[in-house]
């Protein structure tokens, strides 16, 4: 039993409101929420000021590219992708991508994030890698021409639904370009079969889009609401150039815009319409994408850039609110993601939460805590990083974690397929 007390908490059940409530904590599920409990704690936190929240989500990434942080930049995206992304991929084991993950989850844990939603390879070594880091991974297929099928998608998807607590699995596959019209019905079948989601990288650049309308005579979006791969929602990461007629679409099927500022800015990919999307009503969720496109997995840097684009794209300081920026760092990714027990500090929610250190200069004075989360937030603020209940990062250390023998594995997998 874990008591926090004395301190700001922002629930996010009800709006932006901050009240000065207990939190207590009970093996994976939060407890209470008030004053006075009659309960006795195995430990109590002095929160001291500091804001304990929910965590943030990480709605689109690649945690295994870790491998290429630094290594392929100041390239465009197709030329990163295909010359330099593909080559050194294919000499990845599953060994190397349970290490390049344990290297992510650290990252992660710094920017106070619980969970991501990755789209990778090897998905029995990533589940394994969450599992012993006690980080939640909610894997999402990367089916394309090259790799993986429909079968093999179908086996997963069964797989690692009953795997472990931390552990989910959702329909996808890459990209249109990458992924033939046959495949994709396949995907459409299972989509119907199991009445899921499917999720995949669409509208990320303009040839993208060019490109698709060029084979089929319509947007990656539509030709997915033809397909039947949206019957049951499910999501599009990145999501930049859409057009008013994909959005029509977004909203009919409840499809999440996944939003990638920070890649998107790198490979000068463009800027998502996400002010327009506020306005339809569109479900909205942020994603860090990968490590080695971005390259930070670093959830206040894509706060931040997702508000500054927006003001700029509108020529409007007034545009882009920062607190549902907040809200889709949150509570977001984390509907986005199936993740609907962790969304919110609620009694009988799990207990993903974080604690945000205000005695920080970039949070003096206090004024708007929510609005400068997002404008002046960062890494340096998070105190502590709960999962499931246990503290995985607290006063910028890491628990039950050997980080340096992580740090050796990670750069032996890079020295030997450079």
């Amino acid at each position: 039993m874990i008591r926090f007390f004395n301190g700001r908490v922002l629930t996010l059940k009800n709006g932006f409101e901050i009240t000065d409530e207990e939190v207590w904590v009970d093996g994976n599920e939060i407890c209470f929420i008030g004053k006075n409990a009659q309960i006795k704690a195995d430990r109590e936190i002095d929160l001291k000021g500091n804001l304990l929240m929910p965590s943030f989500k990480n709605a689109h990434t690649h945690s295994a590219m870790t491998f290429a942080r630094s290594l392929a930049d100041d390239l465009p995206l197709q030329p990163w992708l295909y010359d330099m992304i593909f080559p050194m991929e294919a000499k990845l084991t599953g060994e190397d991508i349970y290490n390049l993950s344990r290297l992510a989850f650290l990252e992660y844990l710094t920017s106070g994030i619980t969970a991501c939603f990755d789209m990778y390879y090897f998905p029995e070594d990533m589940a394994r890698a969450s599992v012993d880091a006690g980080f939640r991974t909610v894997m999402c297929g990367a089916v394309n021409n090259f790799k993986e099928s429909v079968d093999i998608l179908e086996d997963f998807y069964k797989r690692y639904n009953s795997y472990d607590e931390l552990i989910s699995y959702k329909l996808g596959f890459h990209a249109e370009y990458t992924t033939s019209k046959e495949i994709m019905k396949g995907i459409a079948g299972l989509a119907d079969k199991y009445e899921a989601p499917v999720f995949t990288h669409s509208s990320e650049t303009k040839s993208e889009v060019e490109g698709c309308i060029e084979r089929y005579g319509k947007t990656p979006t539509a030709l997915f609401d033809e397909l039947g791969l949206f019957n049951y929602g499910g999501g599009g990461y990145h999501s930049v150039w859409v057009s008013d007629e994909d959005l029509d679409v977004y909203k009919r099927r409840g499809i999440w815009a996944i939003i990638n500022a920070g890649s998107n800015a790198k490979l000068a990919s463009g800027i998502a319409p996400v002010c327009k999307m506020m306005d339809k009503g569109i479900n909205l969720a942020i994603g860090t994408d990968g490590p080695s496109s971005n390259n930070a997995l670093d959830m206040f840097r894509e706060m931040f850039l997702i508000a500054a684009t927006q003001k700029l794209n509108e020529k409007d300081a007034a545009a882009c609110n920062a607190d549902e920026i907040l809200k889709m760092a949150t509570i977001g990714g984390a509907h986005c993601m199936g993740l609907n027990d962790c969304d919110c500090i609620e009694v009988g929610k799990k207990a993903d939460l974080i604690v945000i250190d205000l005695m920080r200069p970039n949070m003096q004075p206090i004024n708007n805590i929510t609005k400068n989360l997002v404008y002046s937030g960062s890494k340096e603020n998070v105190k502590l990083t709960m999962i499931n209940g246990k503290i995985l990062y607290e006063n910028g250390e890491f628990s039950n974690t050997d980080i340096e023998k992580i740090y050796a594995e990670a750069q032996a997998v890079i020295e030997r397929i450079k």
